[in-house]
């Protein structure tokens, strides 16, 4: 709205408002109040001239205070300190409280070096087999140098993350699934362990690796059945050659007692035939002397041997009756086929216990 309309005089605009406050007798009571606590006094010459000092010894005390503020530094036991002078590294600073040039002269920035950072991710991978299987993983680091920490990489711990996805795939693409799957996790998290501080070493990101975990290793949840299958049959197969050496093992031994005994008798049967065949040539080479030299007496002394031997195998009666009824009991022949029976029931009861 203007303040001068046509048809009308002058208007001033804060006319029954509120007058706007007074800026230049604001400063001057500012001035004056200043003057009178830094010891100045009156006006004119002397008034300025205790403006002056008084303004003087402001700035002197604000120096001082500033520099008393600004030139100590308090450090934790869990971090380490930084100090940059104009922007540039010149130092670190150890826990407790440290002297230092005030700021902006020399900056501080402060590091937790001891507490343990985790990191955890979920990833696929390609196994040498040309298989792939689903890796749940868990990194733990701590800061090792504080300096390379801050100005080595721009995300450390971005670039940290990166690296252990790196190096678990060198480790796993070197690996056969069922390496992977058995009993040699603890190999595999030994070696990405290994090669991830070799990696961060190279980068000179200031990080230390205090533990790598592998919290799930398993096939991807779309083949995982089939694996399943393959695995199940894997393991019936191996169940079957185990069950099929364990049975090997059972009946060669058997097997081969059976042939050594066997082995024997034939040896035992070959030398007593031999050994009865060089008798009997002997014999007869002794009976065709004895023949030569006296022919009667010998043929006689063979003829009543061989009567011998043929009645000796022969069941004798003795006939005591007069031509009375004879009462004959066969003793032998009954104890005979006690003793067989004996010996079947002997054996009988030998193959039943080796049956069970």
């Amino acid at each position: 709205m203007a303040w001068n309309e046509p048809g009308g005089g002058r208007r001033n605009p804060w006319q029954g408002k509120p007058q706007p406050p007074d800026l230049d007798a604001l400063f001057r009571r500012l001035r004056d109040r200043f003057g009178r606590i830094f010891g100045g006094g009156g006006g004119g010459a002397a008034a300025g001239g205790g403006g002056f000092g008084g303004a003087v010894l402001v700035a002197l005390g604000l120096l001082v205070l500033w520099v008393a503020l600004t030139s100590w530094k308090m450090i934790d036991a869990r971090e380490i300190g930084v100090v940059l002078r104009f922007g540039q590294f010149d130092r670190l600073m150890s826990s407790g409280l440290n002297l230092k040039w005030p700021s902006p002269i020399e900056q501080v920035i402060s590091v937790d070096a001891t507490t343990v950072r985790p990191f955890s991710d979920e990833v696929r991978m390609l196994t040498k087999d040309e298989n792939i299987v689903l890796i749940d993983f868990n990194v733990q680091y701590t800061v090792a140098d504080a300096r390379q920490y801050l100005f080595a990489a721009k995300q450390p711990d971005e670039t940290l993350k990166q690296a252990a996805e790196s190096a678990l795939r060198q480790v796993i693409g070197r690996s056969e699934m069922d390496t992977i799957l058995s009993g040699h996790g603890t190999e595999l998290v030994g070696e990405t362990e290994k090669q991830l501080q070799q990696t961060l070493d190279s980068y000179r990101v200031g990080l230390l690796v205090k533990a790598v975990n592998f919290q799930k290793i398993q096939p991807p949840p779309e083949v995982k059945q089939a694996f399943d299958d393959a695995n199940n049959a894997g393991n019936n197969q191996q169940q079957f050659i185990n069950e099929a050496l364990a049975y090997a093992a059972k009946v060669v031994p058997l097997a081969r007692g059976e042939a050594a005994r066997i082995r024997a008798e034939a040896e035992g049967y070959r030398a007593a035939q031999i050994a009865k065949a060089t008798g009997e040539a002997q014999r007869f080479s002794l009976l065709a002397a004895q023949y030569r030299a006296a022919p009667e007496v010998t043929r006689k002394r063979l003829y009543l041997e061989s009567m011998q031997n043929v009645l000796a195998g022969n069941l004798k009666l003795i006939d005591g009756s007069n031509g009375k009824n004879l009462l004959y009991l066969p003793l032998d022949k009954i104890k005979a086929e006690g003793d067989a029976g004996a010996a079947a029931a002997a054996v009988e009861a030998r193959k039943a216990k080796e049956s069970d």
